[in-house]
């Protein structure tokens, strides 16, 4: 069987640099502090190069402080650099100096700043925000592609385990069929059923859209199935359980070991067309464990049938599913038969 195809580890991996831009965004103080220190940086540079520098220029040193503290604190740091910086470069460097008069030439150089930072803010923030759909997307995908991993090994893992329950199935059949040649035909229609039953729960179990299906909904679907396919008109099946689901192997063996109880109740409970009702109840003892109760009330267990010691192929694979479980099946009868386990409870 082939593997999953393997996704590069970088795929889902953060840059140094996104992770270091992640950790100082963490702290929103941080972002004002910086923006404070860079502006208080800027204007002494600025101040220092007032006697080399040309006329204008008042906003050479601001820009890139209001770059930098936008790319790495954020939207509101960034805006608060800006404004910070604008307001020194207005009172500072711009005609007159030392004063916040405003004049047509004042005005026009304030609004030509006001239009780049905004800008500049504008883009640095779009590109972070999509920056971080891009990381969430990744953090979905790797989701998936591990979930996908993880139902992958464990449907390999249950068609190997159910390999060796159809391989066993035969090998109880071919001994029939060597005690007693005579019941070969039935013996291949006992193997086809149960296969076709298999087959049936595999289609369920691996539907996508019911991995998160509660037990109950899951069983009495399945008691549907199983009451079409042998075509017993006149049993109802109900089930009775709490919202409680189980993982996938421990949902497979307790699916294997309803049926095969239903599978008997059919075969032997009931009369032809005889009505009689089939009760499936689920219930959690406590918070470890489940009790699997499967009633019917038709002619119940002869007197003094121990279950235990048959040599019958249903009640040998039902004891081997309840010890899957972690359980023993107890059986008791009149009116109809009741089957009980108690098993540990595995819930995702």
């Amino acid at each position: 069987m082939s593997t999953p195809p393997t996704t590069p580890s970088d795929a889902v991996e953060t840059s140094p640099v996104a992770e270091v831009i992640l950790r100082l965004r963490a702290h929103p103080w941080l972002g004002d502090v910086a923006a404070l220190a860079g502006v208080a940086s800027a204007l002494a540079l600025r101040f220092w190069l007032e006697p080399v520098l040309p006329p204008g220029f008042p906003y050479l040193t601001f820009f890139p402080v209001v770059v930098v503290t936008t790319f790495l604190f954020g939207l509101r740091p960034g805006i608060s650099s800006a404004i910070l910086s604008g307001l020194c470069a207005w009172y500072f460097f711009l005609a007159p100096a030392n004063s916040f008069a405003l004049n047509p030439q004042t005005g026009i150089a304030l609004a030509f700043y006001a239009f780049i930072v905004a800008v500049d803010i504008a883009l640095i923030h779009f590109m972070h925000v999509a920056g971080e759909r891009l990381r969430r997307e990744r953090a979905v995908n790797a989701g998936l592609y591990e979930q996908q991993r993880t139902m992958f090994q464990e449907l390999q893992h249950r068609v190997a385990n159910n390999m060796q329950f159809v391989a066993a199935l035969l090998t109880f059949q071919r001994k029939k069929v060597v005690a007693d040649p005579s019941e070969a035909l039935a013996v291949i229609d006992d193997a086809r059923a149960r296969l076709e039953t298999i087959s049936r729960l595999h289609r369920r179990l691996y539907d996508p859209s019911r991995i998160a299906m509660p037990v109950g909904q899951y069983l009495q679907e399945l008691c549907s199935d199983m009451l079409d396919a042998t075509g017993a008109r006149n049993v109802v099946c109900l089930v009775e359980a709490p919202v409680v689901t189980l993982d996938l192997t421990r949902l497979t063996t307790l699916s294997l070991l309803v049926v095969e109880i239903i599978t008997n109740a059919l075969k032997h409970a009931f009369g032809d067309d005889a009505r009689g009702t089939i009760v499936v109840r689920l219930e959690q003892v406590d918070a470890s464990n489940l009790s699997l109760t499967v009633t019917d009330n038709g002619k119940g267990i002869p007197e003094g049938f121990d279950p235990a010691s048959s040599r019958s192929l249903g009640f040998r694979i039902a004891q081997g599913l309840a010890q899957q479980l972690g359980g023993e099946l107890a059986w008791s009868g009149g009116p109809g038969t009741e089957v009980r386990l108690k098993f540990p409870i595995v819930t995702v």
